[in-house]
């Protein structure tokens, strides 16, 4: 018997906004900003499709892209490709279970991990938005004003070194009030971890002899971390300050 075999389309509808990877009106170009800015490889969410009220669409981060898939809800059924699940919650199950999916060009991607809607952090997301409509040929009001917020950021960054002042490419994560760094994108453990609750500053720096430089401010120490781009420095910048402010709000 399918578990929503005695409720109706509307109760089926609250039912889905109880799912924590389901971004409802989320346009596609701004699910493909927010999976490419802070997703990793796998990551994947629930949106609502243009094509009518009862298709969604499944948005998976493959490596450095997007893949959207066709969902589609007939009465309590839910078809996803191949597959025909009676209720939300075989449809959920089937993702708990790292499934694969073929793309277009005949790779298979593996879904990781969802990607939340509900974060306690607060969004980036306009720099992200005007980025993608830049590179969509879109102007930035195609695409949604209220996306959900970026919980955590990552990326290369390249670190002045504290004893020999040269500088090397690191992998840096930044979750919580944390911000570890690692000597690539492979390695498990980090280098070092940062606690942001002992950091006094994080600004833009113009005294190194490099572009799109800033800096965070330790009692002990003074970390000097450039990014590829301004772009890329000021997201980094505008992430940290925030999480610093929340601090000194909580004290």
């Amino acid at each position: 018997m399918s578990f929503y075999s005695d409720v109706s389309t509307e109760d089926m509808s609250d039912e889905l906004e109880t799912l924590g990877w389901y971004h409802n009106d989320l346009s596609r170009h701004a699910a493909e900003a927010l999976l490419l800015s802070n997703g990793t490889d796998g990551s994947y969410l629930l949106r609502n499709s243009n094509e009518g009220p009862s298709c969604f669409a499944l948005s998976v981060r493959a490596k450095d892209s997007v893949k959207h898939f066709h969902v589609t809800r007939r009465d309590s059924t839910y078809v996803f490709g191949f597959n025909e699940f009676t209720s939300l919650q075989a449809f959920v199950n089937h993702f708990a279970n790292q499934p694969l999916l073929g793309s277009d060009a005949g790779t298979l991607i593996v879904l990781k991990s969802p990607y939340p809607w509900r974060v306690e952090e607060p969004s980036i997301y306009e720099s992200v938005r005007v980025h993608t409509a830049i590179q969509t040929g879109r102007t930035e009001n195609d695409l949604v004003l209220n996306a959900p917020s970026l919980g955590t950021k990552e990326g290369y960054l390249v670190k002045q070194g504290a004893l020999v002042k040269n500088w090397k490419q690191r992998w840096f994560i930044l979750s919580r009030y944390e911000l570890k760094y690692f000597k690539d994108k492979m390695c498990e453990e980090p280098i070092r971890t940062l606690d942001l609750r002992a950091c006094s500053a994080i600004q833009f720096d113009y005294s190194q002899d490099r572009v799109n430089c800033f800096c965070l401010v330790f009692p002990e120490r003074t970390f000097y971390l450039c990014a590829k781009t301004g772009v890329e420095a000021d997201e980094w910048i505008k992430i940290l300050k925030w999480k610093l402010s929340q601090i000194r709000k909580g004290r």
